[in-house]
């Protein structure tokens, strides 16, 4: 008896030892706008495993062992997040009182992350991508302005491809490794679940990963995060799609331990705001979790989000001219019903199962493993012993014969010999032909017989360059905060690759089979596969290239933090190994040694390191620095020249070189919030492959003639400078009445000169012919970077209303967009005659440098207006948003990149002298005046 005594009170110091060494914390959480207790509202401590769940009644309570001041975070999706400094004061209760936190359905701006832009569904085309979906997650004034009120002329923030940010699910990293993007068609009308966000920008610290230099997203997807009810979505809009459904529920966390969310969504469009550009998509989304033990969780996440949208091409001055920027040269009518030959079709849907292991009070262990799979697919026609059925191909527009010069004279250019009668000619047939002839092309696939026609060999088709990737990964975080100073990251994700690339026939258009080889070709070198030579395809088989991309990656990283009263900093490290392989499942007839089987193996081995420094001015004011040296794996899109021929590497391929610095001031008062950034990042050592057919590009003399080839075009050694300041103002000048200004001063460079190889494919043709040429290099050093304004501001004034509605407006104007400008016509071969060797005589440094002028683009002012109301029916709540973005209806260039087919002096003085040239830029526009209209019913 007395042994059981003893060890009861032996027991009893312990516990009491212990709660001498904790503080509890209790509160309620109220919704400020009706005063009612949430139940089920996230209530943390940063950088610490402490989390807790509110009751019914709004409650909550925790002991924490932490020492000194912590920061406490409450978070409810639909509600602003609540920030909140407390104070440990051990063996005793704290009671933070009742908290109040705001609910965001007022801000139904197109929702979250996933708002898509049209150039958020860019074709893989740098000119015309944006990182705007990578930004809608922070409230900071600068941000808010570059996702909603930039976006629409595709700005991206720092100049940086969205290759650069680091896109997260519940610690996964979601980038590409085909080409280090997020595949934003996967995220598409999931928008009410992608809510629970972790954002940070630049090379600022994250909990989850080393990240890019442009920023950090993480996405949480745990189901019991979700704020418990039903949410119903109805929008309407004119600019990808035009009407918009989605519906979401969730359970929040029961008392067996369960918790779910469930999510369905549909967008359409018969045409959206360019012609022809139709769109349909569906969304699905589950998250159960089931809580093991107050340590242990399971949560299953899986969604399902396919998605088909007809593109819009970039077009001439010539054709916009013509017609109008709204013009689309990829549809026609078949049957009463525009027919878009250029569809992306996406269907990726994604598995992951993720483990939330809490250690003790300060450490948690998360761990996933995640399974992706689908296609990919970007249809087009193609053609055998058929013209063209592009209604704006070359040949076909007034500019070819408004254009035409005399054969060269000797060394000397020909007379300009235009002839505007067939010029004119052209022009009203064009005009009244301006679209794809689907009928005709099915009439040339069919023959004549004894009862009218009857299906033949196809001379057109439509097909699908097709992606099926299936990807594997797994990853776990660590966290700890080893004392009330010091934390402690680290976590890897490892993710395999096999990417099944191929050419799919969808429809011989009335045709009875394609003939499987390349009609440019004779022999064994037309062969796609001399291993079935003269195939006939028929629709549903493979055809023309078909090869496998396999790859492994591995990202680890290390990461300390240091908070102290007046000062925080921290310091990273990263590792990474990636290799690369292609295996061809074609004996290609232009390649018979190089095409079939794996190539050689890529390997590449990488580390990172990056820290920084917060000064604290004062509770209100701070400043920190960030910066960061890394190497990184090219991507396996830049890695390989002719990955659709062969297994050829690119010759002197390596590891990208980024450094990364940026200073900030920042203040915050209940007025004022301003942020001043200076940044500066260098990326070296970059590599781009394009293919296109150009003029004039060989030289006769050299013994490898014609002059004219369709070409391989691969850079390496391409460094990009970008430097600038951004600034974040906003001020709320009474109760109801807030100001914002926001601005974006870059200066986004190419800094070398890179080195240029061409590829001939043609020669292989000729015995012992070379393939490969060395242009030396292309003098891009201090040509703009395009694809973005390099200036933009906005100021913008909101109106709110104690009785929940409001109104807002801004005025932006953005600047300094250039034009993509093309390497091969700035190398020193552009000079060089094809047909002797020799410079050409009329050839000038004066009237060279007027040729090759980067084009930049008229900058353009944009006024929005948008404005909201929210009402509670019954206790349920019912949110009305609408916006009209470009108000004044202006029409502006958004990118567009020069042809390279005129790829010497003389042809392309020729056609620029001419007053119409056959070859001019093509453009991308904006969209004019647009509308989104949205209801949000909270059940």
């Amino acid at each position: 008896m007395g042994k059981k005594y003893l060890i009861f009170f032996i027991l009893s110091s312990f516990n009491f030892a212990f709660a001498q060494r904790q503080t509890t914390f209790t509160g309620i959480v109220m919704d400020s706008k009706t005063q009612n207790p949430l139940e089920n509202v996230v209530v943390s401590v940063q950088n610490s495993s402490i989390m807790v769940l509110t009751s019914k009644k709004g409650k909550f309570e925790f002991h924490s062992s932490i020492e000194g001041e912590q920061l406490l975070v409450i978070r409810n999706q639909g509600y602003k997040d609540l920030l909140l400094k407390i104070q440990s004061n051990f063996g005793k209760t704290v009671n933070l009182g009742v908290l109040q936190i705001e609910d965001t359905f007022s801000d139904e701006i197109p929702a979250a992350l996933i708002t898509l832009l049209d150039s958020d569904f860019s074709d893989d085309n740098s000119s015309s991508e944006m990182t705007s979906g990578l930004l809608q997650s922070s409230k900071d004034a600068f941000m808010q302005s570059a996702a909603f009120n930039w976006g629409q002329a595709r700005f991206r923030v720092r100049g940086l491809d969205s290759e650069n940010g680091t896109m997260m699910l519940n610690g996964m990293m979601m980038n590409k490794i085909y080409d280090g993007r997020p595949q934003w068609n996967n995220w598409g009308g999931l928008n009410n679940v992608l809510r629970n966000q972790e954002f940070s920008v630049g090379t600022a610290v994250s909990n989850y990963t080393f990240g890019g230099v442009l920023g950090t997203q993480q996405i949480d997807t745990r189901a019991s995060l979700y704020r418990k009810g039903t949410q119903l979505t109805f929008s309407g809009s004119n600019t990808t799609y035009l009407w918009r459904a989605i519906g979401t529920y969730a359970s929040g966390m029961t008392s067996s331990g369960w918790a779910y969310a469930v999510s369905a969504g549909k967008r359409w469009a018969d045409e959206g705001y360019f012609e022809g550009t139709n769109f349909n998509a569906d969304s699905f989304f589950i998250s159960v979790e089931k809580k093991l033990n107050n340590r242990n969780s399971l949560n299953f996440t899986g969604f399902y989000t396919p998605n088909s949208r007809g593109k819009n091409s970039p077009n001439t001055s010539e054709v916009i001219g013509l017609t109008s920027e709204k013009y689309n040269s990829y549809w026609g009518f078949q049957d009463g019903k525009k027919r878009n030959a250029r569809v992306k079709n996406i269907e990726e849907p994604l598995l992951m199962l993720n483990h939330y292991f809490k250690i003790d009070d300060k450490t948690t262990l998360n761990s996933g493993v995640m399974y992706q799979f689908g296609k990919v697919g970007n249809s087009n026609i193609d053609y055998q012993n058929a013209d063209s059925p592009d209604p704006v191909y070359y040949r076909k527009m007034p500019s070819y014969f408004s254009s035409l010069y005399a054969k060269d004279h000797g060394e000397f250019s020909g007379d300009f010999t235009p002839d505007y009668e067939n010029a004119e000619k052209s022009r009203t047939t064009f005009l009244a032909n301006s679209q794809i002839d689907w009928n005709a092309m099915y009439r040339a696939n069919e023959k004549p017989n004894q009862n009218g026609y009857e299906p033949a060999q196809s001379h057109h088709i439509l097909y699908e360059d097709r992606t099926d990737d299936k990807t594997f990964a797994l990853n776990s975080t660590f966290n700890t905060r080893i004392n009330s100073n010091l934390s402690f990251d680290a976590g890897f994700v490892y993710r395999n690759l096999k990417s099944h690339n191929f050419q799919y026939l969808l429809d011989l258009l009335g045709g009875k089979y394609f003939l499987d080889i390349d009609p440019f070709y004779k022999g064994d070198l037309s062969q796609s596969d001399l291993k079935n030579p003269n195939r006939e395809v028929k629709e549903g088989d493979i055809y023309g290239y078909n090869y496998n991309f396999l790859a492994n990656t591995l990202d680890a990283f290390t990461q300390f933090k240091f908070t102290y009263n007046k000062t925080e900093f921290y310091l990273a490290q990263s590792y990474s190994v990636s290799d690369y392989q292609r295996e061809g499942l074609y004996q290609n007839g232009l390649y018979p040694e190089n095409s079939l089987g794996k190539s050689e193996k890529v390997n590449f081995e990488n580390f990172g390191f990056k820290g920084g420094f917060t000064y604290k001015i004062s509770g209100r004011e701070w400043l920190f620095f960030n910066g960061a040296h890394l190497t990184r794996a090219p991507s396996l899109r830049n890695t390989f020249s002719n990955s659709r021929l062969n297994n050829s590497i690119v010759d002197g391929i390596e590891s990208e070189k980024v450094t990364s610095a940026e200073a900030n001031y920042v203040y915050r008062s209940p007025k004022l919030k301003l942020r001043l950034t200076a940044y500066y990042s260098m990326i070296k050592n970059t590599s781009k492959t394009s293919f296109f057919y150009a003029e004039g590009i060989f030289e006769r003399g050299a013994g490898y003639d014609p002059t004219d080839a369709f070409v391989t075009q691969t850079l390496t050694h391409l460094d990009k400078k970008n430097t600038g300041a951004e600034l974040s103002f906003e001020y709320q000048i009474s109760p109801t009445l807030k100001t914002t200004v926001s601005a974006a001063y870059g200066n986004y460079i190419y800094n070398s000169n890179p080195d240029v190889v061409i590829t001939n494919d043609g020669n292989r043709a000729k015995d012992g012919a070379q393939t490969a040429f060395d242009f030396g290099r292309s003098y891009l050093k201090n040509y703009k970077q395009a694809g973005t304004p390099q200036q933009a501001y906005s100021v913008g004034l909101e109106y709110r209303d104690p009785k929940f509605w409001w109104i807002g407006t801004n005025l932006n104007y953005l600047a300094d967009s250039y034009i993509d400008v093309s390497p091969i016509s700035r190398t020193s071969q552009f000079y060089i005659n094809p047909a002797n060797g020799f410079p050409f005589p009329e050839a000038t440094s004066e009237r060279g440098n007027e040729l090759l002028k980067q084009e930049k683009f008229n900058p353009v002012t944009l006024l929005n207006i948008n404005g909201g109301k929210s009402w509670r029916v019954y206790k349920k709540y019912v949110g009305l948003f609408a916006s009209v973005n470009n108000v004044l209806n202006l029409m502006y260039k958004t990118g567009g990149f020069e042809q390279a087919r005129n790829a010497n002096f003389r042809a392309l003085n020729q056609d620029i002298s001419s007053g119409t040239p056959a070859f001019g830029p093509k453009y991308y526009y904006g969209y004019g005046r647009t509308y989104f209209l949205n209801l949000t019913i909270g059940l």
